[in-house]
């Protein structure tokens, strides 16, 4: 396992990496969007593995929906790609650093917000045409409660919510960057996920692929001021959570030791805060 100042270390390389990537606006797009339709995935296999759960009004639904959302992550992690969620706690780490300037840290991150709507809402277009969470089934039943339950939360809940959500989604990235085995990496990022979904905390990007299906299917609660309320509230939760609970919170003082000492992070273990895994992170 890695050492606090390793991973901190690991992950400046990994905000470094992210804004060089945005100098290759093609590149950074594409990461971007997938990054945003594999968390699209854990909002579909949510549905409907616990969709038939929650239209039947039963207790374990949140569990269920807790225990297969964390493929999304595990996939974001594991195939690469640029996830906003994780960025806010990388691109932090990075600036405190000195590796990356604010001013930059800020650009990739709205940079990767926008990328991430994109692959969500182009996945959701391709959900919504295939009728799978179509009305009348358990999954698009399941959408449709979802939206009008973030619809009728305040401003004040929606923040806090996302607050709440980026501490376990960074702490799942946090300890994929400073594990070295797979098997613990994985077991980990689920643990952390399953308490995030199960408590019914709010996650910007996966939120942008359940609005999206519900304007693309028309629901009464889905409405394009609704959908930006949701972003912006949730965006700022999670970038407190991610960015100054998380990231902050374990950078904090390591700024000299890294300057100080030389740092040799296994390739192995560094994975987590390139652009694939740390960028995963962020991704």
């Amino acid at each position: 396992m890695l050492s606090i100042p390793e991973a901190v270390a690991a992950h400046g390389d990994g905000a470094v990496h992210k804004v060089e990537l945005t100098r290759t606006p093609g590149l950074f797009l594409v990461r971007t969007m997938l990054a945003g339709a594999y968390i699209g995935i854990g909002v579909l296999i949510m549905v409907t593995a616990g969709g038939p759960l929650t239209v039947a009004g039963s207790p374990w639904a949140p569990l269920v929906n807790g225990a297969v959302f964390g493929i999304a992550l595990m996939v974001v992690l594991v195939a690469g790609g640029e996830l906003a969620t994780s960025a806010m706690m990388i691109l932090t780490q990075g600036a405190m650093l000195g590796r990356v300037g604010w001013g930059r840290a800020g650009l990739t991150l709205l940079a990767c917000l926008a990328g991430n709507l994109l692959g969500a809402m182009a996945f959701a277009g391709l959900l919504h045409v295939s009728g799978v969470l179509a009305p009348g089934t358990a999954g698009g039943e399941a959408i449709a409660r979802m939206i009008a339950h973030k619809a009728e939360a305040s401003t004040l809940q929606l923040v806090v919510r996302g607050v709440l959500c980026n501490v376990m989604v960074c702490l799942a990235v946090w300890c994929w960057a400073r594990l070295t085995s797979e098997i613990a990496r994985i077991a980990a990022v689920f643990a952390c996920v399953l308490v995030f979904i199960t408590s019914g905390f709010e996650h910007v990007v996966a939120n942008m692929t359940t609005f999206s299906l519900g304007l693309y299917g028309g629901l009464p609660h889905a409405t394009v001021a609704e959908f930006a309320r949701n972003v912006l509230a949730v965006g700022l939760g999670n970038t407190i959570g991610g960015g100054l609970l998380v990231g902050a919170a374990y950078a904090y003082g390591v700024r000299r030791v890294v300057a100080t000492e030389t740092l040799v992070v296994p390739d192995d273990a560094a994975h987590a805060p390139r652009p694939e895994a740390a960028g995963a992170a962020t991704r």
